[in-house]
């Protein structure tokens, strides 16, 4: 197993202790996937942490970041099979090797992995620093995620779990929740594998899927808002972070109806008991993955009824999120210490001593909380264009007019200064193709983006309409064509 080499081998005590320890690690450890965006700024943190990346966000200007060059490669389906290659790349390989540090080829850290990335870091030496890809996918099955929840006590939305062969068959069974339902097949992001359906024309648009899944979600649907939460499972309890609020549909961000498009920071976006009861399920399931043989980064994400302000499990990601970059630059993160860095001190060959009470007490505390909002941005037209210009990724200002000016290059938004500016995380770059649900790229500001009824407020608009005045693009002539509807084919699966 990998180490971590202090200077004496002793046990952590307190979170003065950790910090230090990540400050000297001489272990190489790898962030392995698509782009940075998800453990941005951790490298801040953690000596000798880099990331290996498919896509180049920063022009080659991020210190810390490793993007090889492109080679000839089968189309990819998902970020796993961009892990995959990576893995197996010259460049990345020589890389990893060059930099091991007594023979001690490192640890490496994926936002998605499978069964073959296991056995290439075997291959590589690479410690994989998170549960196995088969109990991770276990959890990540929505039905057995519900499963797990009822066991924690965790409830649901009104739902029945069966295999579906027939509307009438799906009707029959699902008879006590109401005329609308809500339909999730058992993985998938939730702007592709959520169908909404009260008719049976509905239901044949979707019926192949739906018919083809062993079994399925069947929901009454709510008036509902999205909550996400992050959180840890330690060996000495579960940590958690701060209860945020959900982007979901927006038609100006994303083409997919319920499709997740960015987070909110924002304590007063909840209740004292809403936020309790939150941190209490999230803890609660937490030890329930913890008796499963789970331990690190999870999140689960929560759908708080309008009608009667019932507080529901939606679904479970064990893993790193979109949400990561708002939880691990929060400002309890700056005052105590990123999440993540107690899911690397689980596979770290050392013993700590950490009051996780106190510590979810303080990161639950409204005055620990700062204000901050991020907006993902895709292609929502039902086009494929050639991009032919796009903005680079960095600080930007907000004229007095509405348009937008660059600043200067930073590689996250810690020197963004006021709600003025944003931190933009550029994802598509010129000479990509921009196809229905392709994501652009990602902004990071201080302050409110959704008013109190949580829409898109004025400031939210003006930042997405400035972003994407900065990309220009053309229609892909007949002899791109092909090459653009294969890359919008194979293109079009989550990314963040």
């Amino acid at each position: 197993m990998s180490q971590v080499a202090t200077p004496t081998k002793r046990t952590l005590r307190g979170l003065s202790d950790i910090r230090l320890f990540f400050h000297r690690n001489e272990t190489p450890i790898y962030f392995i996937s698509a782009t940075n965006f998800n453990l941005i700024g951790i490298d801040e943190w953690v000596r000798n942490f880099k990331c290996i990346t498919y896509i180049d966000c920063f022009d080659g200007q991020h210190p810390n970041v490793m993007v090889p060059s492109e080679i000839p490669h089968k189309p990819f389906t998902s970020i796993e099979d961009i892990n995959n290659y990576m893995l197996q790349h010259k460049e990345v390989v020589d890389y990893i090797r060059g930099r091991a540090n007594d023979g001690d080829a490192g640890k490496a850290v994926f936002l998605f992995f499978d069964e073959e990335t296991e056995a290439l870091c075997e291959q590589l030496g690479l410690e994989v620093c998170f549960p196995k890809a088969n109990l991770r996918q276990m959890v990540d099955d929505k039905i057995s995620a519900t499963r797990i929840a009822d066991r924690a006590g965790i409830t649901s939305v009104p739902n029945v779990l069966a295999k579906v062969e027939s509307y009438a068959q799906l009707r029959e069974v699902s008879a006590r929740l109401g005329e609308h339902l809500v339909i999730q097949t058992a993985f998938g992001d939730s702007g592709h594998t959520t169908f909404f359906i009260s008719t049976a024309a509905e239901y044949n648009k979707y019926a192949d899927e739906i018919v083809a899944a062993p079994e399925v979600k069947i929901m009454k649907r709510i008036r509902c808002r999205g909550a996400a939460q992050e959180a840890c499972v330690t060996r000495h309890g579960t940590i958690v972070g701060p209860l945020m609020t959900e982007l979901v549909g927006f038609k100006e961000l994303t083409p997919y109806r319920g499709g997740w498009c960015g987070n909110e920071v924002l304590a007063e976006s909840f209740s004292h008991d809403v936020r309790n009861k939150a941190r209490d399920m999230t803890f609660r399931f937490g030890e329930q993955l913890k008796e499963l043989g789970y331990r690190g980064y999870f999140e689960l994400d929560f759908l708080r009824d309008l009608d009667n302000d019932e507080l529901y499990l939606g679904e479970v990601n064990p893993r790193v999120t979109g949400a990561s970059a708002m939880t691990n630059l929060a400002a309890f993160a700056h005052a105590d210490a990123p999440l993540f860095l107690f899911h690397l001190l689980e596979w770290a060959d050392v013993e700590f001593e950490l009051d996780v009470e106190d510590l979810n007490a303080r990161w639950s505390d409204p005055g620990n909380i700062d204000s901050w909002g991020q907006l993902v941005i895709k292609h929502t037209a039902d086009t494929t264009e050639l991009i032919t210009s796009a903005p680079k990724s960095g600080i930007w200002q907000m004229n007095d007019d509405g348009s937008l000016s660059y600043v200067r290059m930073q590689t996250h938004r810690r020197t963004v200064g006021n709600e003025k500016q944003t931190f933009f995380l550029r994802i598509s770059k010129e000479g990509d193709y921009k196809y229905e649900g392709a994501d652009l790229g990602i902004l990071i500001t201080p302050g409110r983006l959704m008013t109190e009824d949580f829409q898109l407020n004025d400031r939210a608009h003006a930042w997405t309409n400035g972003i994407l005045a900065q990309y220009e693009s053309r229609p892909v002539t007949p002899a791109e064509s092909y090459v653009a509807v294969q890359f919008a084919e194979v293109g079009n699966f989550k990314m963040l």
